[in-house]
């Protein structure tokens, strides 16, 4: 595994007409790039994961596991806006030289996938193998696809749409009034606003979970493995609300995870492009579109609509009681879907080696 930072110092102008000196992008590489440069796998990342996939989806990229770096080469890049290495909120605005903060520019999906244009450019990658991303991730994969659409050779989208609910709108605004409500949320520091985040932390969980998830893992009658003060003890939902936010206040910052959940708000494929159905008409690529049955955020008529409109694609739901979750730990059904994918499809990739 390797790090890197790729820097860009020409001008760059968002979808908003904000204009940009320059951006840099974190990014990991696991596997090497063959002579042929034809053995590229492009993992983007959801929410506010980092960019060495290996720490977040284990059970589908390592050693011996589907995407294994001794037979490919993996790139993923952490999204403009994030808090681990990229451009983001926390980081110094060259035309002041202060920290952005409040101030940091809106990057949408498909800024994020303009910046990721760049870095394929600088490193002389013509043609990516596989594209794979679920939720946030998926979306700016459907983005890229669309912009270039002989970009990818294949494309696996999960637990993901092609524009961003009313639903999903305001779970986002409603963790955005968590911040909001946090009286240092107005202040220049790097804690600001770090209560109403672990607040809306737990906000977001009730989406990436269910009714069902929720009785299965976190039943009364579970003895709570976080302190809470309650007359009657604490109840195991409760403590796993807390520690949840409590674990994410120690990784991330709510610069970040405010300006993210309006990158993916703005998500809309169909924006300047006809309709969200003329949008995924453009998709050249071979598509694989995987839903999970219980996902209340990214319910599957999403990714059935994602299907529809693009030519010959293929589509799965998942059953899984883990909800929006369910992308990132049913590895072995999602291996055994893009197995069976890839025998269907006579594809050759997985016999792939460096050459």
């Amino acid at each position: 595994m390797s790090t890197h930072t790729f820097n860009y110092t020409e001008e760059f102008t968002l979808e908003s007409g904000e204009t940009l000196p320059g951006f840099h992008l974190a990014y990991t590489t696991l596997g090497r790039l063959n002579a042929r440069k034809d053995n590229v796998v492009w993992v983007f990342h959801a929410l506010t994961a980092n960019s060495n996939p290996a720490d977040w989806w284990p059970g589908l990229l390592g050693e011996g596991k589907f995407f294994d770096p001794n037979r490919y080469f993996i790139i993923c890049v952490n999204m403009p806006g994030s808090c681990y290495g990229s451009i983001g909120p926390l980081e110094t605005n060259p035309q002041t030289g202060e920290r952005w903060y409040h101030d940091f520019p809106l990057f949408t999906t498909r800024d994020m996938i303009r910046t990721y244009i760049h870095l394929k450019r600088a490193l002389g990658i013509e043609k990516i193998l596989i594209g794979v991303g679920g939720s946030m991730g998926g979306q700016q994969l459907l983005e890229w696809a669309i912009e270039e659409p002989d970009a990818f050779q294949y494309i696996i989208a999960l637990a993901t749409n092609a524009q961003h609910s009313p639903w999903g709108i305001a779970f986002n605004a409603s963790q955005r009034m968590c911040i909001e409500a946090d009286e240092s949320w107005k202040q220049k520091n790097q804690e600001a606003g770090i209560k109403g985040m672990m607040a809306a932390r737990s906000v977001a969980l009730l989406s990436y979970r269910n009714y069902n998830t929720y009785n299965l893992t976190q039943p009364r009658d579970k003895k709570t493995a976080w302190p809470v003060t309650h007359p009657f003890g604490g109840e195991a939902a409760e403590s796993y609300q807390r520690y949840q936010g409590e674990k994410l206040a120690k990784r991330f910052n709510a610069f970040s995870y405010y300006r993210l959940g309006q990158s993916m708000d703005a998500h809309d494929v169909g924006r300047g492009r006809g309709s969200v159905e003329d949008a995924l008409s453009a998709i050249r690529a071979k598509a694989i579109i995987i839903a999970i049955s219980s996902d209340i955020l990214f319910p599957p008529a999403e990714q059935e609509r994602i299907a529809a409109g693009i030519r010959d694609a293929k589509y799965y739901a998942i059953e899984s009681f883990y909800g929006h979750d369910g992308f990132l730990l049913e590895f072995e059904k999602i291996e055994r879907l893009l197995q069976e994918f890839i025998q269907e499809d006579n594809i050759s990739y997985l016999k792939i080696v460096n050459h």
